[in-house]
């Protein structure tokens, strides 16, 4: 079975992206929950930690959602990170139901892209100890785990990752990379 599909990239407060943001806190609630509380947190900080605004392109960020037939089935996002040259991964997320199908894999690979079109030569990343998914991801697509292989996973609550990005060949004569239009529908 084929199916359209399409990045599009546009902000965080998308009505489209709604449906896998509730889908991300309820995960985020469900993994952590008793940690949040304990710290006087809840999921829905975490989710609002980051303002929406850090995910545009003129705050150095980008927003995209991964389009099947017209409804989000994934979603990402970057932010601008202390260093000029590096960005910072936030929020890679599949729809629950359709896990298992290479999807976060290409989102990933569809974010590197958009970094390097924003001259972001490297990607750090955090994710939490209750997501081996998320750890498996980024070491099978070239990740360095900033932490020690017997680190005390718990202890550390977040898992640190880089990857060093590299124009492919394809397009390392570009004379400049365009920055994809925002949809807002």
């Amino acid at each position: 079975m084929s199916f359209q599909e399409e990045f599009v990239y546009t902000v965080p407060a998308d009505p489209r992206a709604k449906p896998l943001v509730d889908e991300l806190s309820h995960e985020y609630e469900s993994r952590y929950g008793e940690l949040f509380r304990q710290a006087g947190e809840s999921a829905e900080a975490e989710m609002a930690r980051y303002p929406d605004a850090l995910f545009t392109p003129a705050q150095g960020g980008s927003f995209v959602l991964l389009m099947r037939e017209g409804v989000a089935i994934a979603g990402g996002a970057f932010k601008r990170h202390p260093d000029p040259h590096t960005a910072e991964v936030k929020r890679v997320w599949t729809d629950k139901r359709l896990r298992r199908q290479g999807l976060a894999s290409r989102l990933l690979a569809e974010l590197e892209r958009q970094a390097l079109r924003q001259n972001y030569r490297r990607f750090f990343l955090t994710t939490g100890f209750r997501q081996p998914e998320a750890v498996g991801l980024y070491l099978q697509h070239g990740y360095t785990a900033l932490y020690a292989p017997d680190a005390d996973l718990e202890a550390l609550r977040s898992l640190p990752f880089e990857k060093h990005l590299t124009l492919p060949v394809s397009l390392s004569a570009a004379p400049s990379l365009q920055q994809p239009e925002l949809s807002l529908r």
